[in-house]
């Protein structure tokens, strides 16, 4: 099973790819257009030309995970532009962006964060 956390890097392909591409190449374009490894364990998320779908490669350590999501309905309603091949995500984002969200509109709290009013505690027992 495929789990998103929030330890995952997650990298969206800016531009969109042909959605013919495989395992083999999309992972070609992890390395030759967005300049990562493959293989490193993050989560890479391309969408179709129209829109109407997306694609995660993810490695396990044991091979690679290939899941589509073609969307019932309409399009993407959020995909980011610039001049960059990747943009960063969160794992809160891109579950967002997968139930066809705008995760720069969604007011999600930082991933980590100290808690306020709070300092190291020195009640806790020692180990020896």
């Amino acid at each position: 099973m495929l789990q998103v956390t929030a330890q995952h890097r997650i990298f969206l392909a800016v531009e969109a790819v042909d959605f013919r591409k495989g395992i083999d190449g999309l992972m070609a374009l992890c390395t030759q257009r967005l300049g990562q490894d493959p293989f490193s364990g993050s989560m890479f998320v391309f969408r179709n030309r129209s829109g109407t779908a997306v694609k995660i490669l993810v490695y396990d350590s044991q091979g690679f995970w290939l899941c589509q999501k073609r969307f019932s309905q309409g399009k993407l309603n959020w995909w980011p532009h610039g001049a960059e091949a990747a943009a960063m995500l969160s794992a809160g984002e891109l579950q967002i962006l997968l139930w066809n969200g705008d995760p720069p509109k969604a007011r999600l709290a930082r991933p980590w964060r100290a808690v306020e009013g709070t300092a190291p505690s020195s009640s806790l027992p020692q180990m020896d």
